[in-house]
């Protein structure tokens, strides 16, 4: 809220990427078009954000992250299909996003003949899992998926193999702790951990996608690190051209871009070729082209970290 509201106060700003976490959005969002300022997300993926009964303080909020209604569907077909496993324990930390995909996924696996053995909360600060895990464990769950993030993530892992009944039970997390920092929060017990995350793959993602990471890889040293970079170049780029589509400039040279009709424009981009696939945009702001992995570590050592390899890219 606080960096909404010092973002807001710049008569300058038409458009914000951003926020990074759904948890941010939720009182930042309004905030920013209260005074007329649209947020394009490369990464918020809370379906609440989107969701039609989202309410007119999100008229100028959209994204090019996919909903996860999306990821938590592909998540529980991958258990399901895949793994053909019966029995599915969730986790979140009370975050719109964490709880949203949480939901997500039990109410997919549960149409796909699946059962829900248990749906925990936690405090995303808390350390001591044990508690909860024993209580999970009481389920004889096959697999846990916990999409929640890199620090609360690090204890689950570590600490479900020590509580009797789940030493056998696989362990599944999400985007939110799809990085190096999860290796080394996680340590070995990291090893074997599947992951839903974006699709980065060049099957998935094209040539232009695999032009643009070696350029970054010649510019920086290393190619991008975060999942949602495609995402954020998308972002950036559908806001360019909306600004080149409704921006005036009068006698004296000076720029004026009408916030509303930026807004507008923006909702009305459909079949922009991006980084991210083909970004269309509906009436709530969902504008991704969403493609979804399950991946797999092999190894416990973030330098090893390359997504496709080591995470394994194992479906679809």
């Amino acid at each position: 809220m606080t960096a909404a509201t010092k973002l807001s106060a710049n008569k300058n700003i038409v458009a914000a990427i951003g926020s990074s976490c759904s948890s941010e959005a939720v009182p930042g969002a309004p905030i920013l078009w209260k005074a007329g300022i649209v947020t394009v997300s490369p990464s918020n993926t809370a379906p609440r954000l989107t969701d039609a009964k989202r309410g007119k303080d999100f008229d100028g909020y959209m994204r090019t992250a996919h909903n996860d209604l999306v990821q938590g569907k592909v998540a529980a077909e991958f258990v399901r299909n895949r793994l053909k496993l019966g029995r599915a324990a969730t986790i979140h930390d009370g975050s719109p996003y964490a709880e949203g995909l949480a939901n997500a996924f039990a109410d997919n696996f549960k149409k796909l003949g699946g059962t829900v053995t248990s749906q925990e909360a936690i405090s995303p600060t808390d350390t001591d899992m044990r508690p909860m895990l024993t209580k999970i464990a009481a389920g004889r769950p096959e697999i846990i998926y916990y999409p929640i993030f890199i620090a609360a993530g690090g204890f689950v892992t570590r600490q479900a193999k020590e509580v009797s009944g789940l030493s056998n039970t696989k362990l599944m997390s999400a985007d939110g702790t799809f990085s190096p920092d999860f290796r080394k929060a996680a340590g070995d017990s990291v090893v074997g951990v599947y992951n839903t995350s974006p699709d980065l793959s060049p099957e998935a993602l094209g040539p232009a996608y695999t032009s643009f990471v070696a350029k970054h890889e010649k510019k920086y040293g290393e190619k991008p690190i975060s999942a949602f970079h495609p995402h954020a170049y998308d972002a950036a780029m559908v806001i360019f051209r909306a600004i080149e589509r409704v921006a005036k400039k009068d006698s004296a040279g000076n720029l004026y871009i009408g916030r509303k009709a930026l807004r507008d424009a923006l909702f009305a981009t459909k079949g922009y070729k991006g980084l991210t696939g083909t970004v269309t945009c509906n009436a709530t702001g969902d504008c991704a082209d969403p493609k979804i992995a399950v991946y797999q570590h092999l190894s416990a050592d973030p330098a090893k970290w390359n997504a496709g390899t080591d995470p394994k890219k194992l479906y679809p």
